[in-house]
């Protein structure tokens, strides 16, 4: 009989930090996915406070989500000229970004770094192709060079894309950090064929849900875990099909109450399917 996946949650890396990693143990988990946007929040006394905090309540990372400066915008006319390493505009600076996230994840114990790499483009052939992959390739590069793989997050393109990108960048380390439900709120896949194309190749693992776009210019909606189109059962089942043995990490995109009621919600979905 294989071992239980482990269910975890998202937080944020904040300043008062125990008070992040609190919560991961309020829930009842003892696994993390830690994400931040903010690269001046990189120092060695934050990562000091990271390990003291994961190690006072005995939570484990499971990988560390790096954002980037500059703009983000979440639709599908803005999106492909601002996410990720795709704008050649913004590449030079976000290489920069997640080289110094993955140096911090390492201070803090993390075996990977996450990311969204942007709209990588669908074609080997399109002039912006080559360039983004250039760009990958070196911060895949200095995350093998600390110890980590290096883990594409699911949404911006479609998984054959995702299969490509990963292929030709060829370091060894890269790895897919699955969101079940971006990929069908961005229209770009059905999680569980996903599998079938990247399978071997998935890291870590949101665990969020959501719907398919019906406004062609706005993604599709985030939904409560269960009541959106993944088909939590059949994923996790594939998952672990698949070799899997990593944590679902929990993430709800919205705040407040709802957010905690929505998470305690998700734990009751997923822990008989573990």
């Amino acid at each position: 009989m294989s071992a239980k996946l482990k269910i975890g949650v998202l937080v944020s890396l904040a300043e008062n930090i125990d008070k992040e990693i609190q919560k991961v143990r309020d829930f009842g988990l003892d696994s993390c996915q830690i994400c931040c946007w903010n690269p001046s929040m990189y120092t060695d006394a934050m990562a000091e406070a990271v390990k003291n905090a994961l190690k006072k309540h005995n939570v484990e990372i499971s990988s560390f989500w790096t954002g980037y400066t500059g703009p983000a915008v979440w639709n599908f006319i803005d999106g492909p000229s601002t996410l990720g390493l795709v704008p050649p505009e913004y590449r030079k600076q976000r290489v920069k970004d997640l080289i110094a996230g993955a140096e911090f994840a390492a201070k803090i114990g993390a075996s990977s770094t996450s990311t969204h790499a942007g709209f990588i483009p669908e074609s080997p052939r399109d002039p912006l192709y080559a360039g983004t992959i250039e760009a990958l390739t070196q911060v895949a590069s200095r995350c093998k060079e600390l110890g980590l793989a290096f883990c594409f997050e699911t949404g911006q393109e479609t998984p054959v894309t995702l299969l490509r990108a990963m292929t030709d960048i060829g370091t060894g380390n890269c790895g897919v950090n699955l969101d079940p439900a971006n990929l069908l709120m961005y229209g770009k896949g059905n999680p569980i064929d996903a599998l079938d194309t990247f399978g071997s190749w998935v890291k870590g693992v949101h665990a969020k849900d959501g719907d398919v776009p019906t406004d062609p210019m706005n993604l599709g909606p985030e939904l409560p875990l269960g009541q959106g189109k993944v088909n939590f059962p059949v994923f996790v089942a594939k998952l672990k099909a698949c070799g899997y043995r990593n944590a679902l990490t929990i993430e709800r995109e919205i705040s407040g109450p709802k957010q905690i009621e929505d998470i305690k919600k998700a734990i009751e979905v997923l822990a008989p399917l573990c």
